[in-house]
């Protein structure tokens, strides 16, 4: 039986790996990097030309005659669709090869409202910006997105989503392609906005872990430079965790004590009731902190400090450079990062936490979108896609 798979030519993938860091490189300094022929890297650049993936940019410096001539990534080919669906609220965007933002659009909208509900907006949403923007949806080369509760990365369907009812195994990416017809990737929430986090501010860094505290609590893992998403698709699933001050509280994935049913911004505005401070949700803890609230200050500060009993453990396991506190409840400032700092520099190894920064995430509720468009673009620019892209020449 012949295979129906797109065959790519010899060198074309390790030629535009090469390419799509968008740094310009003349042929001569690809055939030295690939070891190719100079001829074979002329047929090679004059694919990759055709359907618009890289492009000529200024010349570089001759040594004498004519300037060579450059190529790079061209990021304008292609646009992706990235989707940052949270429990309460989503944002849709289209960005370019290279994950910058060209249009986006955040509604409240709720999770549990369901599948329909929710795709239905994004759809929406998505064929809205492009059609804003001037693009077709044939230019659209994949879309990522990200999703508040396990998924089983390759099928794309959430499994046993505790804050999701009604999504459990529902098929995203066939539901998404049924209107725009392109590869859909989906992801857990956590995991894009670790994607997003470690692309724009700590690209330099391997091993990093994404901590966000809100309506959950959940952990997105970066080691070697990979995303680790375990045999399940549950690796940093650490707000059901136990921790010791959890007792017999209840949380949402039915068992007791777990970080999450403690720490969480609706836990956080539990115990503030109990006090008899009025907290209903996340956003009225955040915001009796930023006017002062001293029993506000202090129940972020001990939620804190029962995120750090945690990821102490963690440290201990994964040794990141990096931890990074984003979701709603970061937007608290100092006084949670102080807690998690209190209890994960006390009790971890001084060899684990010599070079370990416990940092605020540098791009806050941007994380999910970027990291979305990253999942996304990653697959756009891959070996098989490109395959793909030369195949429909």
């Amino acid at each position: 039986m012949t295979d129906p798979s797109p065959v790519i030519a010899p060198g074309v993938s390790e030629l535009f790996q090469l390419l799509r860091d968008g740094a310009p490189r003349t042929r001569a300094e690809l055939a030295k990097s690939t070891g190719l022929a100079r001829s074979t890297i002329a047929a090679r650049v004059d694919e990759l030309m055709r359907i618009g993936l890289i492009t000529p940019v200024a010349d570089g410096v001759s040594t004498g005659g004519r300037p060579p001539s450059q190529f790079a990534l061209n990021p304008t080919a292609k646009v992706v669709v990235a989707a940052d669906l949270g429990a309460s609220h989503a944002t849709v965007a289209v960005t370019d090869l290279t994950g910058t933002v060209i249009a986006e659009r955040t509604d409240v909208i709720d999770i549990a409202d369901g599948p329909e509900v929710v795709l239905s907006w994004l759809v929406e949403g998505a064929t809205g910006l492009l059609r804003d923007v001037g693009r077709d949806i044939r230019t659209v080369a994949a879309i990522g997105i990200g999703v508040p509760g396990p998924v089983e990365h390759s099928t794309g369907k959430p499994a046993n989503p505790p804050i999701m009812p009604g999504w459990d195994h529902v098929d995203i990416p066939g539901w998404i392609q049924e209107h725009i017809p392109v590869p859909v990737l989906v992801d857990n929430d956590v995991n894009i906005m670790a994607l997003g986090e470690r692309a724009l501010a700590w690209p330099s860094v391997g091993n990093l872990m994404f901590v966000k505290v809100a309506t959950g609590i959940g952990a997105g893992l970066i080691s070697d430079g990979h995303l680790q998403r375990g045999a399940q698709g549950v690796a940093g699933d650490i707000g059901h965790v136990g921790v010791a001050r959890g007792g017999d509280i209840p949380c949402t994935c039915g068992n007791r004590g777990c970080l999450e049913a403690l720490a969480s911004g609706p836990a956080i505005a539990r115990a503030l009731r109990a006090q008899g401070v009025a907290a209903h949700t996340g956003t009225d803890v955040v915001d009796l902190v930023k006017r002062g609230n001293i029993e506000a200050i202090q129940a972020v500060r001990q939620a804190g400090r029962d995120i750090g009993e945690v990821l102490t453990t963690c440290v201990s396991l994964m040794n990141p450079s990096v931890i990074a506190i984003g979701g709603s409840m970061a937007r608290v400032g100092e006084h949670l990062i102080a807690g998690i700092r209190e209890v994960v520099y006390t009790r971890s190894t001084p060899l684990a936490t010599e070079h370990l920064a416990i940092v605020q995430s540098a791009t806050a509720e941007k994380a999910g979108v970027l990291g979305a468009s990253m999942l996304a673009v990653e697959y756009a620019l891959s070996r098989d896609a490109l395959a793909v892209g030369l195949a429909n020449l």
